[in-house]
């Protein structure tokens, strides 16, 4: 089962593998695996204000998709955004992952959280279908490192193959 770690910034993407896998062992429902997955990369990994999931869900207003909040931890955030529009948006409609070390330097970038000053967003795909996005964000610049991002794109995977998304 899962042991609360301390959090550091020079996390080992290893152990928290390991940590992930118990965790989602035996269990399938999305909803309970990202709830669950969003409070083990906020509390395992230092320094964040902000970690969860936005799905892709039809747009409200006119017609396409848009980026729904989904289960996260951290302050409350944007409901709806626009494919293309910020870091998550971008990510979605690109279909890749985004490590920016200064949202304020990113075009277009949402400030859900005026606090936040870099941000990972990683696509959660499967086979082959984009279902949402993984966004993770730190009041501090330059937080995330491409170790950060090899790191949790591993973890993701480990989400995306423990749930079921239909």
């Amino acid at each position: 089962m899962f042991t609360p770690l301390t959090a550091e910034i020079d996390a080992d993407y290893a152990s928290l593998a390991r940590q992930a896998a118990s965790l989602l062992e035996d269990e399938r429902d999305l909803t309970a695996n990202a709830a669950q997955f969003s409070a083990f990369i906020y509390q395992s990994l230092a320094d964040l204000n902000w970690a969860g999931f936005y799905w892709v869900k039809p747009a409200k207003k006119a017609g396409g998709e848009e980026l729904l909040v989904g289960p996260f931890q951290g302050k409350v955030a944007c409901a709806r955004i626009a494919f293309g529009k910020g870091v998550c948006g971008t990510a979605a409609a690109e279909r890749r992952a985004i490590l920016v070390p200064d949202v304020h330097a990113f075009a277009g970038h949402i400030a859900c959280d005026a606090a936040s000053n870099s941000e990972i967003v990683i696509p959660v795909i499967k086979d082959g279908q984009l279902y949402g996005v993984l966004d993770i964000d730190s009041p501090t610049l330059n937080r995330f490192r491409p170790e950060d991002l090899q790191g949790l794109e591993a973890l993701l995977a480990l989400f995306v193959a423990a749930t079921d998304f239909a």
